[in-house]
């Protein structure tokens, strides 16, 4: 008999596919580029630390990926993506990252926006590894 527990599990979620093209849309570096794209996917609340270890709020963080995300720029190459709904309305997103020789391993989680049903980023977090630790 099988276990319907990990057939569930393997079940897509609506919410975590939501959750996920979110995400990739955030790596995007035309949306990093642009404070209205990058502005409309995070959540008023939102907050990070990340890989250098900077505490970065919204608009600290919208500001700083439209001064240095250049024209052209590369995709930041994303892998072991894979989420989970925690509550109706919060997915938790875990994956790796590698942009210009840098790797880290991020954590986010999606609150669902209340006004349209959208999903925004609510808290993010990078961990640096391997070679790019120093």
């Amino acid at each position: 008999m099988p276990d319907r527990d990990f057939n569930r599990a393997r079940e897509r979620d609506p919410a975590v596919e939501a959750a996920i093209e979110a995400e990739l849309q955030l790596l995007d570096p035309e949306v990093r580029r642009s404070p209205e794209l990058t502005g409309a996917l995070l959540h008023p609340g939102f907050h990070e630390f990340g890989a250098s270890g900077r505490h970065w709020d919204r608009a600290s963080i919208i500001a700083s990926l439209a001064a240095t995300t250049e024209p052209g720029a590369r995709p930041i190459a994303v892998s072991h993506m894979k989420g989970v709904r925690l509550a109706p309305d919060l997915v938790h997103l875990t994956f790796d990252t590698e942009s210009n020789g840098r790797r880290a391993h991020r954590s986010s989680l999606w609150r669902r926006n209340t006004e349209d049903g959208g999903w925004l980023l609510y808290f993010h977090q990078a961990t640096p590894f391997g070679d790019s630790v120093q």
